[in-house]
């Protein structure tokens, strides 16, 4: 047998509605197909969140990390990073024809 590694990855594209928890650090859960995902981030890593939301019309977001302990409806994940990218509007095929 050989080890391996468990990584979440979980993509959004609107802002969640978080809840500000001690430091400025964030909270918010995330529901994937009925399993409820909570996540807390630190400030630096919400702000990539609310920058993308104010400064792309359309955007997504990737958010990864380890899966935590069980809740009644999911999981915690654990050490989240968040990457964003700006989702560009495809190029209409019929003008290109």
């Amino acid at each position: 047998m050989i080890q391996g590694k468990l990584e979440i990855t979980i993509k959004i594209n609107e802002l969640p509605n978080a809840t500000a928890v001690e430091n400025g650090w964030q909270r918010f859960d995330i529901d994937c197909d009925g399993r409820i995902i909570s996540v807390t981030v630190k400030p630096k890593v919400w702000k990539k969140l609310t920058d993308a939301q104010a400064n792309f019309p359309e955007w997504v977001g990737a958010i990864a990390g380890k899966m935590g302990e069980a809740t009644e409806n999911g999981f915690v994940l654990l050490e989240p990073n968040i990457q964003v990218f700006e989702k560009k509007p495809k190029a209409d095929k019929v003008a290109a024809t």
